[in-house]
């Protein structure tokens, strides 16, 4: 298995997205702003790689995890993120 880089793709998001399909490996994810009782949640399809979560703005949280399937990223509340994968 090869290791998560520091190096990744990145996608902008306000709402619930499935922002990969496929296998491949998440960095983390930086909230930017976020209010409205802001939620956030990380799966691979449907199992759980970081369970629902309440994120403050200006914020980076680490998550060096592989996915087989897809990475999606639930999104409640108002959030602006950007996800780091590969």
């Amino acid at each position: 298995m090869n290791p998560v880089t520091e190096s990744q793709n990145y996608k902008n998001l306000t709402s619930t997205t499935t922002v990969y399909t496929g296998s491949g490996g998440v960095l983390g994810v930086f909230v930017a702003s976020c209010s409205g009782s802001p939620t956030i949640k990380v799966t691979d399809g449907a199992s759980t790689i970081v369970d629902t979560f309440i994120p403050s703005a200006a914020t980076w949280y680490a998550m060096p995890a592989r996915f087989n399937t897809s990475l999606v990223v639930t999104i409640g509340g108002t959030v602006n993120c950007t996800v780091f994968w590969s």
